[in-house]
């Protein structure tokens, strides 16, 4: 019998998720916990990077929390924890950034570019550096696959040179991990530019759908979406890459294939495919928002407070390997 992997991801509680969130990351989690040992993080010390308001940050961690379960993810399965309860993660994270990372590694990060813009010497250290804190989170856990959305994928990689490095310098402690895709819907587009990645910090709230909007909003943002020229149903993610994210949304929330969907749209125009495609969303929707309302804080707060207990058994184990390696213990 094949042994079983160790997963490991989390989500950042900043801003509601959205349905890109769900395709490309926590419908693959839920699948995934049947077939692996799978750890899910609430990662709230990435949530600090930027400014934010504290009583927010408490709400979202337990929203994220929810919205965990909402997606399938059983706590008897599955850890769930809070990031900031584990102090072994900013521990690590100060170990790699002294022997295994590069200040050129860092400036490399595409997601540091995007989300400082032009006022780079102005932002937060944290902001920089936070990718050596994900690799403390993925490694601490002897992490072999990482389920990620495309734009993570970068982060992933640098994890992995980490390791090596470390290894290299200390002998074999950390697994190397792999980042792990769906082979559609890793990447989520926006509604109104399909050239940028639906976020759940966009200023512009048409451009994507979160999943707590209300249903009717979420169908409104649907029949405004932008689409590519010409007329015909069909995927073209190069030429036409408005119509193509469509298909995608609409063939992983309405369990679709994309061949299929082209096929039944044959002949037809954008109005009713994309009046389709919202009844489709808004089914989605009230199926999930159902699950999460009942669902309370105090539920959310128990599956944390287990988590915790489980990951801190893990990460002080390796925590204690580490600290031999490099001489401190």
């Amino acid at each position: 019998m094949d042994k079983l992997r160790n997963i490991f991801s989390g989500v950042q509680p900043s801003g509601s998720l959205t349905i890109g969130n769900y395709i490309g990351a926590l419908s693959q989690w839920s699948e995934m916990q049947e077939k692996n040992n799978c750890i899910f993080c609430v990662v709230d010390y990435h949530a600090i990077t930027v400014d934010y308001d504290p009583e927010l940050l408490r709400q979202r961690i337990l929203e994220i929390t929810k919205i965990y379960l909402a997606s399938g993810i059983d706590p008897k399965k599955s850890i769930i924890f809070q990031q900031s309860a584990i102090p072994e993660h900013t521990e690590l994270a100060w170990i790699l950034s002294c022997g295994a990372s590069h200040i050129t590694d860092l400036k490399k990060m595409t997601q540091f570019k995007d989300k400082a813009g032009e006022s780079q010497d102005a932002v937060s250290v944290g902001l920089f550096t936070y990718p050596i804190l994900m690799a403390a989170d993925i490694l601490l856990y002897d992490t072999q696959a990482v389920p990620v959305g495309d734009d993570q994928k970068q982060h992933v990689e640098l994890a992995r040179d980490i390791a090596k490095r470390f290894n290299n310098l200390y002998g074999p402690i950390f697994t190397i991990p792999q980042a792990e895709l769906r082979r559609e819907g890793a990447r989520i587009m926006s509604l109104t530019d399909p050239n940028k990645k639906m976020s759940k910090s966009a200023a512009n709230l048409s451009s994507y759908i979160s999943l707590t909007d209300d249903i009717q909003l979420a169908k409104k943002k649907i029949m405004k979406a932008v689409t590519d020229s010409g007329t015909d149903i069909d995927y073209d993610p190069i030429d036409r890459p408005a119509l193509a994210n469509l298909l995608t949304i609409y063939a992983q929330l309405g369990n679709r294939q994309i061949k299929r969907l082209l096929k039944d749209y044959q002949g037809k125009g954008y109005g009713e495919f994309k009046s389709d495609l919202a009844e489709v969303v808004a089914k989605f929707l009230n199926e999930f928002q159902n699950k999460l309302k009942v669902i309370s804080d105090s539920e959310a707060r128990v599956v944390l407070e287990d988590g915790c207990l489980r990951a801190e058994l893990l990460a002080k184990k390796k925590m204690a390997m580490v600290k031999k390696a490099i001489g401190v213990k």
